[in-house]
């Protein structure tokens, strides 16, 4: 239990890390966003397109 708490930690931490590297840069935003806007537009479709 305690090697886990350990792992976590530092994915914790290392995630912390990368947060704070992403949020200061303005084009990485940018580009996650038209990333998650397009997979959700890719995933409507296929609802909207899917055969009961």
């Amino acid at each position: 239990m305690l090697m886990t708490f350990v792992v976590f930690a530092i994915y914790g931490l290392f995630a912390a890390a990368v947060r704070d590297h992403v949020i200061s840069r303005p084009r990485i935003m940018l580009w996650m966003r038209r990333s998650f806007a397009a997979a959700f537009v890719a995933l409507g479709a296929k609802l909207a397109l899917a055969e009961r």
